[in-house]
């Protein structure tokens, strides 16, 4: 059975700095392709930044916006995809013809855009319109969807993407390191991040705690378990804006397990082999097959009236 070789990435990126992020996704996907990968999949936003966005104005988000696919970004895109032979996975902020704003990401290939997603949940800044439409689209012969952050804590969106069809959900984000309500949560303090080379004990204990990667380990490993399909979770590490982010991109497989998880204090990506054989064998394969939808499919439909809110998010 043909295999898929994904990579995973992890970088610092720089707030409005597109060709830094671009120069940064071509060195990586370099590298990730002399390492055998087909894809390499990067954060939200990993193009323009993301937490910087929420200072921004409407003419400011339109200014560092752009269109897809005819923008500079997706162009620049294909280049460093048909000069590496991979498919790349990147994200950006995205106008149409209207001047509606969206968060939007993408898969390119040699021959341009391969997919297009916008964010259903976003809320970085007022002026971002919600996505309004799933996303399922064929990469080397396997059927992919994308979720973007926020989107992936709704479970439906997870179930609905792979009951249309994925087998394979590329998950980017820019998360962790940040205040909830949830015990442990809270922000990385910066210094720890410059000294690191110094002291990398403090940083890892900060990063691997609750703050960080053992609260994705609470929900992440069950949304590939629960539906039987691989998951390629991309971050990115160090500062983004004022906020710090510690990375953890890795790819879990349809029985919830890791198979690669990028673990420097640094710029990192880590290639999986992905096997067709595991998304029939896992659980999730028989439970989706044991659903009982004439039981809960008028439950799930009924009237709601979406409430979203981000606690670090609040003004004080």
């Amino acid at each position: 059975m043909e295999k898929l070789r994904i990579a995973t990435a992890q970088f610092e990126n720089r707030s409005g700095d597109k060709p830094y992020n671009l120069n940064m996704i071509d060195e990586i996907a370099g590298k990730a392709a002399s390492e055998g990968a087909q894809a390499v999949a990067f954060h939200e936003c990993s193009i323009t930044g993301y937490t910087f966005a929420r200072h921004l104005d409407r003419e400011q988000l339109t200014d560092i916006a752009e269109f897809i696919p005819d923008g500079p970004s997706i162009k620049r895109l294909q280049e460093i995809a048909a000069k590496h032979g991979v498919a790349i996975l990147a994200g950006l902020f995205e106008k149409d013809a209207e001047g509606n704003l969206f968060k939007a990401y993408v898969c390119v290939d040699k021959t341009g855009l391969l997919a297009k997603f916008r964010k259903l949940h976003p809320f970085i800044n007022p002026y971002l319109t919600p996505g309004s439409e799933y996303c399922v689209f064929d990469l080397y012969g396997w059927k992919c969807g994308i979720l973007i952050c926020y989107d992936n804590n709704v479970v439906e969106n997870v179930r609905a993407t792979r009951l249309l069809g994925a087998e394979v959900l590329f998950m980017p984000h820019v998360t962790m390191c940040t205040p909830s309500t949830r015990p442990g949560a809270g922000f990385v303090d910066p210094a720890l991040w410059h000294n690191r080379e110094n002291d990398p004990t403090s940083l890892r204990l900060e990063f691997d705690g609750m703050k960080g990667r053992a609260w994705l380990m609470k929900w992440l490993p069950a949304r590939a378990y629960d539906n039987g399909m691989y998951c390629v979770f991309s971050n990115p590490i160090g500062m983004d804006d004022d906020q710090l982010k510690n990375g953890c991109s890795m790819i879990v497989d349809p029985f919830g397990d890791v198979l690669a998880e990028c673990r420097k204090l640094d710029d990192d990506f880590v290639v999986a082999a992905l096997t067709r054989e595991k998304l029939t064998q896992a659980g999730g394969y028989r439970y989706i097959r044991a659903r009982r939808p004439d039981l809960y499919g008028s439950i799930i439909a009924q009237p709601h009236r979406p409430e979203q809110k981000v606690v670090w998010m609040d003004k004080k």
